[in-house]
């Protein structure tokens, strides 16, 4: 897709996700801003507001925050702000000019100020005065503002006043406070841009400089340096409001890049692969509907027909909370009816070669292959360390993940060395080292024996042993290397491990809940064994064929490795569990389809 360019955008018209009004909008009587001469999409509007209402009475059903109390997390308080100020705005809606939610929303702000510490900052869990946490709170608080800012209802002054004294003290916070990950300089950019589209001070856009020159990491892939669609979505929000108020539009080039790879990186419905993030959520199972705005905006900015698809996906699944009214309010662009109707042929090859992760779809069949975890593998936030490398889906039969362990130095799961594609295939390949060691050489003995506490040279324990003066002796290797062929939606796949003799080889699959297994024995724990020949993994519209099978052992715990054993922790997961099994050297093809 060709970038926008300076000019292009400018015609386009102004808009910003969380920011100023555009030109060529008029202010209508109770606050709301209407688009001109544009076609509103009623249907989509009608349910922003009446979502938006449920959302109000679900306010009016909880307890009011007790005075006394300190909350640890505002971005609650702050979401009923923002929608109680939609609401209390909007002439359609029920609560239009409510004394009731007036009185509600003046309550609400009161305890967002009285949390607010001197530096204009709020706590967040455990982050103490944090600053991005603050930003945070402020997407909600600025557009409420907005809104805000331009309605003529007198009992709603108080609020108006309580509102601008938060942002500009939070403001401050902004203009000199630190972040903690990559994504929080342009949250913190994006709250200070919105600020000063409310409230002009130049100390604003030059803080956002400071960020803006640190450079914005995207790679060939699409990917943000976190690789997270939570994170994701979050930065696409920040730079899209960077674009407008900073008239820098070429930031929205990066956004369009990541938009397309989120593109591939989602399921028929609406799931999200997160399996190569190096966040949090490489480990949850999250929608892509926090895309929303992002895909709407861009969509009716570049007529780019497989965001309008995304946009249209997203309105149609189950999590799809329409908790944007107040967007919508500020940003009439969004109101637009997206004309545009896509005919998305869903049959891809896409290989995202700087991530090491390959996305096939097939019609109804969806495939992910992954070996991109940082090295060495560290579970810890900010490392890619997911040991799913296969994940499987036929409409709704759904091979969660298939992983591979091994009990070679209890070093657990594998884990490639990236994916190297060969014609028609994918490999991926891994090797584990195991090491002894010999005696201290007498130049680094000591007679009490009180040596320096130390990691191992293979990286499996630490102990107070000096490994770094040691030579490393008895080394054994053990390598590992997967064939993974795809034709027409089936996997034909073909494992090796050498290294070793008597080595435990574990592959496990795990399925979604609820699916049932034919041709596989069960045992203990309600785990599967495909001894031989082929199994069906039925929901009983859609069927997974798996096998042939081989059970040599049926010793399948502690799958995970020393660290995590020693920590009592494990990363299996809920679903139904079916395995094959084998000793070294190990060799065994089967197929999935």
């Amino acid at each position: 897709m060709n970038p926008i360019s300076r000019g292009e955008f400018l015609k386009l018209g102004s808009l910003s996700l969380l920011g100023a009004l555009v030109s060529d909008t008029v202010l209508a009587n109770d606050g709301f801003f209407s688009a001109a001469a544009t076609k509103v999409d009623e249907a989509l509007m009608k349910k922003l507001i009446l979502h938006n209402d449920a959302f109000v009475k679900n306010i009016f059903q909880k307890p009011l925050v007790n005075s006394d109390v300190r909350l640890s997390n505002f971005r609650p308080v702050a979401a009923d702000i923002a929608a109680m100020t939609a609401s209390v705005s909007h002439q359609k809606s029920e609560f239009y000019k409510s004394e009731i939610v007036v009185e509600r929303l003046n309550q609400a702000a009161d305890i967002m100020l009285k949390g607010q510490y001197g530096d204009g900052t709020v706590d967040a869990g455990g982050n103490r005065q944090s600053p991005p946490d603050t930003a945070f709170v402020l997407e909600y608080l600025c557009s409420a503002a907005m809104v805000l800012k331009h309605n003529k209802l007198k009992n709603l002054n108080s609020v108006k006043e309580k509102l601008k004294k938060f942002i500009q003290n939070a403001g401050e916070a902004m203009i000199t406070g630190g972040v903690h990950t990559p994504n929080h300089r342009w949250v913190v950019s994006a709250a200070l841009a919105n600020i000063n589209s409310l409230y002009p001070d130049v100390r604003y856009t030059n803080r956002i400089e400071d960020w803006l020159a640190e450079g914005i990491y995207l790679n060939q892939d699409g990917h943000y340096s976190e690789r997270s669609g939570i994170y994701s979505a979050v930065i696409d929000k920040a730079l899209i409001t960077l674009a407008r108020l900073l008239n820098k539009p070429e930031l929205l080039d990066k956004v369009q890049k990541n938009l397309t790879t989120t593109y591939y990186y989602t399921e028929a419905n609406g799931d999200l692969v997160t399996v190569d993030s190096r966040r949090q959520d490489q480990f949850m199972n999250i929608t892509v509907s926090k895309f929303y705005l992002q895909y709407r905006y861009m969509a009716i900015h570049t007529q780019n027909p497989k965001f309008a698809y995304m946009v249209n996906l997203i309105e149609n699944i189950p999590d799809f909370e329409q908790d944007a009214l107040v967007e919508f309010m500020t940003n009439p662009e969004l109101q637009q009816t997206i004309l545009l109707k896509p005919k998305i042929k869903n049959d891809f090859e896409e290989f995202f070669a700087v991530s090491n992760l390959a996305r096939i779809r097939r019609g109804n069949t969806s495939i992910t292959l992954f070996g991109g975890n940082d090295k060495p593998v560290l579970i810890v936030s900010g490392r890619s360390s997911n040991p799913n490398f296969l994940m499987y889906r036929k409409g709704d039969a759904i091979l969660k993940y298939m992983r591979m362990s091994s009990s070679f130095f209890r070093m657990g799961y594998f884990s490639s060395d990236g994916i190297e594609k060969v014609g028609n295939k994918y490999i991926l390949r891994e090797t584990k080292q195991g090491d002894y060691y010999q005696p201290l050489a007498s130049e680094f003995q000591k007679a009490d024996g009180d040596y320096q506490l130390s990691e191992s040279k293979d990286g499996r324990f630490w102990n107070k042993m000096d490994f770094e003066h040691r030579v490393a002796s008895n080394v054994k290797k053990q390598t590992t290397v997967i064939e993974i062929e795809e034709n027409n939606g089936s996997l034909n796949l073909d494992f090796k491990v050498d290294g070793p003799p008597n080595v435990e080889i574990t592959i496990e699959m795990c399925f979604k809940e609820g699916i049932q297994i034919e041709g596989a024995t069960l045992g203990e724990k309600g785990n599967y064994f495909l001894k031989s020949g082929f199994a069906k993994a039925n929901t009983g519209t859609e069927t997974i064929d798996i096998g042939p099978g081989l059970v040599e052992h049926q010793n399948v715990n502690n799958l995970d490795s020393e660290e995590y054993t020693y920590h009592q922790g494990t990363l299996r997961t809920d679903g139904v569990h079916v395995y094959i099994t084998g000793f070294t050297p190990f060799h065994h093809k089967m197929t999935i389809g």
